[in-house]
């Protein structure tokens, strides 16, 4: 089986299955595709707060600030959105 790598098209998906388990840097990872866009996603700052809140919930602190510096570019709704994104995650996950 072929390794998967950033950047690959299944990269997304594989971060998303590690993340449904609650691996923290794949939360991280899916933070920093959706900030920037790549990895087959466009640019979100409610998905990317999301997933940095996530990753930082469980003490990565690249996702705490990175978390900082998306929330700097979103208004407070923006940032409710992303909060409840990110309950209603750990919800399903649970």
């Amino acid at each position: 089986m072929a390794k998967v790598v950033k950047g690959d098209a299944r990269f997304l998906q594989q971060q998303l299955l590690r993340a449904m388990i609650g691996d923290t840097e794949a939360l991280y990872e899916l933070g920093v595709a959706y900030s920037v866009g790549g990895d087959g996603v466009d640019m979100n700052l409610i998905e990317a707060h999301k997933w940095f809140n996530l990753a930082a919930a469980k003490g990565d602190v690249r996702a705490k600030e990175n978390r900082s510096e998306v929330a700097s570019e979103m208004n407070s709704e923006e940032i409710a959105a992303a909060q409840r994104e990110a309950r209603a995650f750990l919800k399903a996950a649970a």
